[in-house]
């Protein structure tokens, strides 16, 4: 048997394994678990350039940042999660951080949202155009069309619809909230700046990679894309490889 035979045999016998999760029905943050053992060997097995970066972290967290974030259920992701559009994860921080400050120290419940007058949401830092996104999502978590029980009972592919329906969010947003929100394993950030310069450097491209050779980079990764975007990102933010 070859090389190339043995690793493909390899991924086809961890991918037996483990059929990707089902949804579940909790919303997760943060905390001290390592990354998957069972994902980080299938990732291992389809992919040299993840190897070197899996066995360059033995003890990754791929959730540890969020224990910097305060709890976070299914608005306050997306709260997140919109705030975050096209800014630095440090800037997003500090805007979600003044939000919490005008809002007693904590992030701001549906109702709250559509209570205060906008300038109230403005005056943290976010845009004009934001703070009307997270209006819209707020009319729908009080009117029900959208709660943290539903959202997480539902597959990838219809939160996805149920949240880009939303004037301001797009497949980046929902993506991020799959990961987020519900630790989804297979999710792919194929339009995140951040990570396309992390493939780029770790894939030597040389030009920034597009949303198709994301795709296409990606393909093998399946159906641990979630645990192989977060060691490329630790790869672009990290000392290391």
């Amino acid at each position: 048997m070859s090389l190339d035979s043995e690793t493909a045999a390899a991924a086809a016998a961890l991918r037996a394994t483990r059929a990707q999760r089902p949804p579940t029905g909790r919303l997760r943050k943060g905390g001290s678990a390592v990354a998957d053992p069972v994902a980080r060997e299938f990732l291992r097995a389809v992919d040299p350039v993840l190897l070197e970066l899996i066995d360059a972290r033995p003890d990754f967290r791929p959730r540890a940042w969020l224990d910097e974030l305060p709890r976070l259920d299914a608005f306050g992701t997306l709260i997140f999660q919109v705030v975050g559009q096209q800014l630095s994860v440090s800037v997003t921080r500090t805007i979600v951080s003044r939000l919490s400050e005008r809002f007693g120290g904590h992030l701001p419940s549906p109702q709250e949202v559509l209570a205060v007058d906008p300038q109230e949401l403005r005056a943290s830092g976010m845009s004009t155009r934001k703070a009307a996104t997270l209006r819209a999502l707020a009319e729908r978590f009080v009117d029900g069309r959208l709660s943290d029980w539903s959202l997480a009972q539902l597959s990838d592919d219809d939160i996805e619809a149920a949240l880009t329906e939303v004037p301001g969010i797009g497949p980046w947003t929902a993506h991020g909230f799959l990961i987020v929100a519900l630790d989804r394993p297979d999710v792919l950030l194929s339009g995140d700046l951040a990570l396309r310069r992390a493939v780029q450097h770790a894939y030597r491209f040389d030009h920034l990679p597009t949303e198709d050779e994301m795709v296409k980079v990606a393909e093998p990764w399946r159906p641990y894309r979630s645990l192989a975007v977060s060691y490329l990102f630790a790869s672009e933010f990290e000392k290391g490889p």
